[in-house]
């Protein structure tokens, strides 16, 4: 085909016609918020901690939750340190404690709350600003005595017979709602603060982890 004259398709063209895929662009279902700020280059290392830290400060002072990336669990273990050196409360969340990352990313969105997060991805829990009643409720079932199976059943919705989940689920609907009301006035303070902020200390190697840090605070 290469050699024909005229309109003659290529036969990458003609295979590109054949599977062709149209392609839709499908807007967010609210309106993009989120403000995404340039880069900022410093000239030592030294530097650039310190003025991590006295935007991680800035902001928290002000009530509004921070998200801090890094790339690694060293990197997230300095930055502990300095926080601490600072009198600044929060919570560290790589490989070290796997067991309890799902509490601390549901509550990533609370007033003043700072977390620090190493290659941080969806990890299967939404921040929620103010909180996360579902990850409340559930903390407070395990502090009444219920045991873990006992807890996973408490948002399950199969049918069943049997009274230990048919109670645990009637308690747990209790809780949320208790916590879900107490949570609206936080989140409204959260929001007047600004929202969740978040901080790239350095980007990854893949973009992709860069865009989905970027995305909490969508």
């Amino acid at each position: 085909l290469s050699g024909m004259t005229g309109t003659a398709m290529t036969e990458q063209e003609e295979f590109s016609e054949i599977y062709r895929l149209d392609v839709v662009e499908i807007p967010t279902n609210r309106p993009m918020i989120r403000e995404d700020c340039p880069d900022v280059v410093y000239k030592t290392e030294q530097a650039k901690y310190k003025a991590v830290i006295d935007d991680i400060v800035e902001h928290h002072e002000k009530g509004q939750p921070v998200l801090v990336g890094t790339i690694t669990i060293e990197k997230s273990e300095l930055l502990s340190k300095l926080l601490k050196a600072r009198g600044v409360k929060h919570q560290v969340l790589n490989a070290k404690f796997h067991e309890k990352e799902a509490q601390i990313v549901a509550q990533a969105g609370r007033k003043g709350a700072v977390t620090i997060a190493t290659n941080m991805a969806g990890r299967g829990t939404d921040i929620m600003l103010g909180g996360n009643a579902e990850h409340m409720a559930k903390a407070d079932l395990r502090r009444e005595g219920f045991s873990e199976e006992l807890v996973a059943e408490s948002t399950g919705h199969a049918d069943t017979e049997d009274e230990d989940i048919l109670a645990v689920r009637r308690r747990y609907a209790e809780l949320e709602a208790k916590h879900k009301e107490a949570i609206r006035e936080e989140a409204d303070k959260v929001r007047a603060a600004g929202g969740l902020f978040i901080v790239g200390t350095e980007r990854h190697e893949s973009r992709r982890i860069d865009n989905q840090l970027r995305g909490r605070a969508g």
